[in-house]
């Protein structure tokens, strides 16, 4: 009868360890540009501890699996977070809706690809200026060496050469398609993308693919309106992978 309540008590035991596995939460603080860290900040979790962000914006928390932690910065606290939901329990960053200059931040990627992306764009348009310029015959008047107006004889001939003209506006469309596709691809970078949803391999791919914005949506976002449709993006993402796993 002894051996067997030991045996029950040491299952239970186990049982009890395991509900109440404990686990570390770390991460980074930033403001709303999502460049700036922010230190001092109060990380809290529902289980009763608390941590505190260093100069860097990094903070580093114990809690269990049954917790929730929230960040609390100039005695206003943000919304709860669910620890079961939390993907990436290595890396949980988050962005305040606040403003902070300090001492550190991190250099705006897009920056360095904004000086070579120009240069590009500018050269791909004087290579091809006489695709990008082009504009369909009509009948134009010139002055001949005798001083006489006439109709420009050159423009009536390329009125009626229709597949040169059919040609030529299908390659100029394709050329300024491709100038929308690069200019994306500028802005919906790669090392950016990565930063900010903290994806690797196949699923940052898939990501890429998946939530590619639009030319005219990029045309009109500014930097902290595009961040913040990548964020957005990137919870959808993560909720989505959270429902597909059993």
């Amino acid at each position: 009868m002894r051996k067997g309540i030991s045996i029950f008590f040491l299952c239970f035991a186990g049982l009890s360890t395991k509900l109440n596995a404990q686990l570390i939460i770390t991460g980074t603080v930033y403001d709303s540009s999502k460049i700036n860290f922010i230190p001092d900040v109060r990380v809290v979790s529902t289980g009763g501890l608390f941590a505190i962000t260093d100069s860097l914006g990094i903070y580093r928390i114990r809690v269990n699996e049954k917790d929730s932690i929230y960040f609390v910065y100039k005695n206003k606290p943000t919304q709860k977070f669910s620890v079961k939901l939390i993907i990436n329990p290595q890396q949980f960053d988050i962005s305040l809706k606040t403003t902070y200059r300090g001492k550190y931040s991190l250099m705006k990627e897009v920056t360095v690809f904004s000086k070579s992306y120009r240069q590009d764009s500018l050269e791909n348009r004087q290579t091809y200026a006489r695709i990008f310029n082009h504009q369909r015959p009509g009948i134009k008047t010139n002055i001949g060496t005798d001083g006489v107006v006439g109709a420009d004889p050159n423009e009536i001939i390329n009125l009626f050469r229709f597949k040169r003209n059919k040609q030529l506006r299908k390659f100029q469309l394709r050329l300024e398609e491709e100038e929308k596709e690069n200019y994306i691809n500028y802005r919906f970078n790669k090392i950016l993308i990565k930063r900010i949803t903290h994806l690797q391999g196949a699923q940052l791919d898939y990501f890429l693919l998946r939530y590619r914005p639009n030319y005219d949506f990029l045309m009109q976002a500014d930097e902290l309106t595009f961040n913040q449709y990548v964020l957005n993006c990137s919870y959808e993402y993560k909720i989505a992978q959270l429902q597909k796993t059993p």
